[in-house]
């Protein structure tokens, strides 16, 4: 009898987070949403059943961080997956984005993401055993306009996933990233809708030619926590429908 996993996804309550923790979970892994919108996550819950755990937390809020791990831990005796998926983003010009607005997404998208992971590799360290995803972008692959933070903090998980990898690999935790191409939502579609110009630009250069799904993000997510990637480390796996080396 195989040991249940259980894994951590921030962010888990909506979006891709959310088709990440539904594939964990029709896949008998426990998975504890955790984020900071308590309806949106208990909804989930509801959705996602027994083995959907609905945690609220602002990874933000970096001083509440240990003790959140440390509730899992009491709770569930152990973590075998993080996944790093809490974000935000924010559109502006280069010129009007103020101290503030530049260090509230780096704080939420890089240190938390540090943060939650430090403290969850205490703990996988005891095991020497454990597999951390980190959710990365295209804004890291290329320059997007009027993202300039959200750009910084995502070329920055990149560095931090292939600095952890080899520094944690070597005791029994892997660790990967995901960079999301151009995937179906609501907000994508209408966004592109309400934008001619960018939609054409946006499957011009997909050579797939139309965006992918949410359940591509969480097969993704599935196979790199899974055995059959078990030798699998420090990759930034682009699912994209070839956007990042589309012309």
């Amino acid at each position: 009898m195989e040991m249940k996993k259980v894994a951590i996804v921030t962010g888990g309550g909506s979006g891709l987070g959310y088709a990440i923790a539904q594939k964990f979970t029709e896949n008998g892994i426990t998975t504890i949403i955790a984020g900071r919108n308590v309806e949106k996550l208990n909804t989930a819950k509801e959705q996602l059943g027994e083995l959907c755990i609905a945690m609220p937390c602002d990874v933000s809020d970096l001083k509440t961080v240990p003790a959140f791990v440390e509730s899992v831990l009491q709770q569930f005796g152990q973590i075998d997956i993080l996944v790093n998926n809490a974000g935000i983003n924010q559109k502006k010009e280069f010129t009007e984005v103020t101290d503030e607005d530049f260090q509230n997404i780096l704080t939420t998208n890089v240190t938390a993401v540090f943060a939650l992971s430090r403290e969850v590799v205490k703990h996988m360290l005891t095991k020497n055993a454990g597999c951390i995803i980190n959710i990365s972008s295209m804004a890291a692959q290329y320059g997007l306009p009027k993202v300039i933070a959200y750009t910084a903090s995502k070329t920055a998980i990149d560095g931090m996933t292939r600095a952890m990898a080899v520094e944690l690999s070597p005791k029994g935790i892997r660790v990967n990233a995901i960079a999301p191409g151009f995937i179906y939502s609501a907000m994508t579609e209408k966004a592109l809708n309400s934008d001619p110009e960018r939609k054409a630009k946006v499957f011009g250069r997909t050579p797939m030619g139309h965006m992918g799904q949410p359940d591509d993000i969480g097969n993704a997510a599935l196979y790199l926590a899974s055995d059959a990637a078990k030798y699998v480390t420090g990759v930034i796996l682009p699912i994209d429908g070839g956007n990042s080396i589309g012309f």
